[in-house]
C-alpha cells in the first residue's frame, strides 16, 4: 500500500510537490517567506472567468477520479440526473471502480474503468469524449489533476480545498482563463438550505449593510484521522503533521463570501491568523504507538494545533472570522454568523436563528421568513434533494445546479477565483502563524475585476430544466 502511494507521488510529479516548502507550510523562515512571495505575485488577467458561460451541452459526459468516501456518493448522485452520461471511473483500487460501475449499471451507464497504475488518471483526463472531470481525491492531487484536465479540454469540478499552496491557486486561475474551462470547487455548504435562505435574505436587504461574518469547520475527527480504513493510506493524518494553520477553510468561508459578494463587489484585503498548540493528536499518536506498531511513525510528530482563528478584513472594511478545529471534543459547527446594520443570522447551534433587535425571532416568525425568502432553487429542487441525500440534500442540489448550468450554457455559481481565494486562506494562515500573527495581504486573483463582477444570480430565471430520477 505504501509502495503504491510513493510510486503515485513519484510518477505524477507530486512527490516533488509534496516535498516543496509551499506544500509543507512549515520549516525555515526562508521557506515560510516563499508563501508571502507567491502572494505578492500578480500575473496579468488573460480572460475574466467571472460570469463566463461556456457553450451549452445537451448531455454532460463525465469522468470521475477518486471513488473513496466522497467519490462513491458523487457517482450515485450523478446517476440520478438526466442529461448526464458517466463515461469513465478511476481509482487506484480496482474494487472501488467496479463497485461504482455496478451501482450505476441499471441506469444504462457503461463507464470505462481505470485503476491500478499511479498515473492512470491521466488516461481518463486525456479522453476526447468527456466534457467534465470530477475530482474527489486526497488534497495533494486536486490542483495537478484539475490543471491537467483543463489543459486537455475539460471543465473541472474539484473537491475542497481546490489548492494547498498560493502557487497552485495561481495555476488554477491561469489555466482556467487560458483554456476558458470552468474550474468549480464543489463547496457543498454553499447549497445548504439555510445558507441559501440567508443568502437570499442578504440579497434582498434583510440584514441592511453586512459588516461582519463568521464561519468555521469545527468537527471532531479524532477517531477518523487515526482510523486505518477511513482516509485511504492515512492521508489526512499526514496533512495534520506536515502543515500548520487553517487546513480546511472553505466550508465555513464559502457561504459567507457569497453573502459579502467577495470577488463580486468586495475583495479580501489582508489576513491575520493564530493557532493553539496541539493538546490532543500528539498524545493520541503516542498512546496508539505504544499498543500498535502501525502508529509508530506518527509518535513524536508535531501536529497542527487544536484551534486556528483567522481574521480577514475586506477592501470595503468588513471583517470575517474563520475557525478550524478537528481535534477537540466539540459538537459540529460551521457557525455561519451574518451580522448587519439591520439584522443578524446565526445557524449554529441549530436550529438557525434570526433577529432584528435584542431577541431571536420566534419559531412562527422564522417560518414566515422561510416562506418569504426561501430561494427558488430550494423551492424547485429542495424536496428532491432531500430524497436523494448527501449531507441532507445539499450535495445533490449542488450537483444538479452545476449540471443544469452546463446544459443550459449558464455561468456556474462558483468560479475559479472563488476556488483560489477560499483555498488560499490555508497557506496564508500558515505564514501569519509563523510570523507571530502579523498580517499578510490576500492575493487578488481577479486582478481588480471584483470591482465590476456581478453577484451570482440565484433567482432561477434561466435554466432549471434538468430532471432528476428518484
Amino acid at each position: 500500500m505504501e509502495t503504491s502511494r510513493r510510486n503515485f507521488l513519484k510518477t505524477t510529479g507530486l512527490g516533488m510537490l509534496a516535498a516543496s516548502p509551499l506544500a509543507v507550510y512549515a520549516g525555515t523562515p526562508e521557506e515560510v517567506e516563499q508563501i508571502a512571495e507567491q502572494a505578492r505575485r500578480t500575473p496579468p488577467q488573460t480572460f475574466n472567468m467571472s460570469g463566463y458561460a461556456a457553450p451549452r451541452l445537451e448531455v454532460v459526459r463525465v469522468g470521475v477520479i477518486g471513488i473513496g468516501n466522497r467519490g462513491m456518493g458523487a457517482v450515485e448522485r450523478l446517476n440520478k440526473l438526466e442529461g448526464v452520461e458517466i463515461k469513465a471511473l478511476c481509482d487506484l483500487r480496482a474494487e472501488k471502480v467496479e463497485e461504482a460501475k455496478k451501482r450505476i449499471s441499471a441506469s444504462g451507464h457503461r463507464p470505462e474503468t481505470y485503476s491500478g497504475s499511479p498515473e492512470i488518471w491521466k488516461k481518463l483526463a486525456e479522453r476526447s469524449d468527456l466534457d467534465l472531470v470530477y475530482i474527489l481525491t486526497p488534497w495533494a492531487y486536486h490542483t495537478p489533476m484539475a490543471v491537467f484536465s483543463m489543459n486537455h479540454g475539460k471543465h473541472v469540478c474539484v473537491e475542497v480545498p481546490a489548492a494547498k499552496t498560493i502557487e497552485e491557486c495561481w495555476q488554477l486561475v491561469e489555466t482556467s482563463e487560458r483554456t476558458r474551462k470552468h474550474c468549480m470547487m464543489v463547496e457543498n455548504c454553499c447549497y445548504d438550505f439555510t445558507e441559501l435562505l440567508t443568502l437570499n435574505m442578504a440579497r434582498q436587504g434583510f440584514f441592511g449593510e453586512i459588516v461582519h461574518c463568521e464561519g468555521a469547520y469545527i468537527h471532531n475527527l479524532q477517531e477518523l484521522v487515526f482510523s486505518k480504513n477511513h482516509f485511504y493510506q492515512m492521508w489526512e493524518l499526514d496533512e495534520m503533521w506536515k502543515r500548520k494553520g487553517n487546513l480546511y477553510p472553505t466550508h465555513g468561508l464559502g457561504p459567507i463570501c457569497q453573502v459579502l459578494n467577495i470577488n463580486r463587489g468586495d475583495q479580501m484585503d489582508y489576513l491575520t491568523s493564530m493557532s493553539t498548540n496541539d493538546f490532543v493528536l500528539g498524545s493520541m499518536a503516542k498512546d496508539l504507538a505504544a499498543k500498535d506498531d502501525f502508529y509508530k511513525p506518527y509518535a513524536g510528530k508535531s501536529f497542527n494545533g487544536n484551534m486556528n482563528n483567522s481574521t480577514i478584513r475586506t477592501k470595503k472594511g468588513k471583517t470575517i472570522l474563520v475557525q478550524y478545529d478537528v481535534s477537540s471534543p466539540r459538537p459540529y459547527s460551521r457557525i455561519q454568523l451574518v451580522s448587519g446594520t439591520k439584522g443578524i443570522a446565526l445557524k449554529y447551534p441549530e436550529p438557525a436563528r434570526y433577529s432584528t433587535g435584542h431577541e431571536w425571532m420566534s419559531e412562527k416568525e422564522y417560518q414566515a421568513l422561510e416562506e418569504k425568502y426561501m430561494p427558488p432553487i430550494v423551492k424547485k429542487m429542495g424536496e428532491v434533494a432531500k430524497k436523494v441525500g448527501g449531507h441532507g440534500g445539499m450535495d445533490f442540489l449542488m450537483d444538479w445546479r452545476t449540471i443544469d448550468c452546463l446544459r443550459n450554457g449558464l455561468p456556474l455559481d462558483q468560479d475559479v477565483y472563488d476556488a483560489a481565494l477560499w483555498s488560499s486562506v490555508g497557506p496564508l494562515s500558515a505564514w501569519s502563524i509563523a510570523n507571530r500573527s502579523n498580517s499578510i495581504d490576500v492575493p487578488d486573483f481577479t486582478r481588480g475585476s471584483w470591482q465590476k463582477n456581478r453577484p451570482v444570480d440565484i433567482s432561477m430565471d434561466k435554466g432549471g430544466t434538468t430532471r432528476a430520477r428518484i
